[in-house]
């Protein structure tokens, strides 16, 4: 199943979403219940009624999680290919941890960097002129737990959604840490809507990233380096997952600072990342006026 935040009538609403027939079926539940996103779903004991439907083209697609109760997780150098040409990109703050880590890299971005698809993300070019894309699955919790074991980590995810991991790799290479270079205004854009855990198949599924129609990543999601139940039990070893955190599981290669010379993003650029199953995330890149 898949499922989005939207904004209809002048209010938000959570819908079901029927891609195919370009339609969305609006759960009947009060608009203070819909300002979470998907996460409301995560509460129910069953899956309220829908109310009749409505095109996609009548509603404004809001992030599947507007506003995340916590920072969202992220995994680092998860792709073999990306681990070796971020380590020779010169702006690899983890080398220590080798080319290709022996444990996941962790860092986070700040639950305001959230953006919809198709709104555009901001570049302050006083602030960074090396603006980066990264197409990545990510993971969304549903049930809590702490000391998860790899055995039932997919008994605590609930769906899937897409994130683009924007980065000002040249904040990024300036400091030891990764958040402020992650979590820039409008840096994670996130959608187009969520996907139940039934409803996709991780083996199958391939990400994908656009720049002004040139591909530029293509991997397998099960060419992870950390497979998510690691990832799941590598986070949970002491620190209590909650129902709607997101995991974003890493990048694969062919990111533009991989290339000679880097190909960072410039105004008016427009990334579409797309993951089998999900869907498409699309954003255009913009100056801040």
């Amino acid at each position: 199943m898949k499922v989005a935040a939207v904004l209809w009538q002048d209010r938000r609403w959570v819908v079901r979403v029927d891609e195919d027939a370009g339609m969305a079926f609006p759960f009947d539940m009060p608009e203070s219940q819909a300002q979470s996103g998907v996460i409301c779903l995560l509460h129910e004991p069953s899956l309220p009624k829908t109310l009749p439907g409505v095109s996609l083209r009548d509603v404004k697609l809001l992030a599947p999680i507007p506003l995340p109760g916590r920072n969202i997780f992220c995994v680092g150098k998860n792709y073999h290919e990306h681990a070796r040409e971020f380590s020779n990109s010169g702006f690899d703050s983890s080398a220590a941890a080798g080319v290709v880590p022996k444990h996941p890299i962790i860092f986070s971005k700040v639950p305001d960097s959230v953006i919809a698809t198709n709104s555009d993300v901001l570049i302050d070019p006083h602030v960074s002129t090396s603006i980066d894309y990264e197409a990545e699955l990510a993971v969304i919790i549903g049930k809590p737990g702490r000391g998860v074991s790899r055995e039932s980590a997919f008994d605590h995810v609930w769906g899937y959604t897409i994130i683009n991991d924007v980065t000002a790799r040249d904040m990024q290479g300036r400091y030891s840490q990764w958040l402020i270079g992650k979590s820039q205004d409008t840096f994670c854009p996130m959608g187009p809507w969520a996907v139940t855990k039934d409803s996709f198949d991780l083996e199958a599924a391939s990400v994908r990233c656009f720049v002004n129609g040139e591909i530029r990543q293509n991997a397998k999601v099960s060419q992870l380096i950390f497979d998510i139940p690691t990832i799941i039990a590598t986070l949970s070893e002491g620190i209590t997952l909650k129902p709607g955190d997101i995991i974003a599981t890493g990048t694969p290669a062919g990111v533009g600072i991989g290339f000679d010379p880097p190909r960072y993003l410039r105004e008016g650029d427009k990334v579409r990342v797309e993951i089998d199953g999900i869907g498409a995330l699309e954003n255009r890149f913009m100056h801040i006026s």
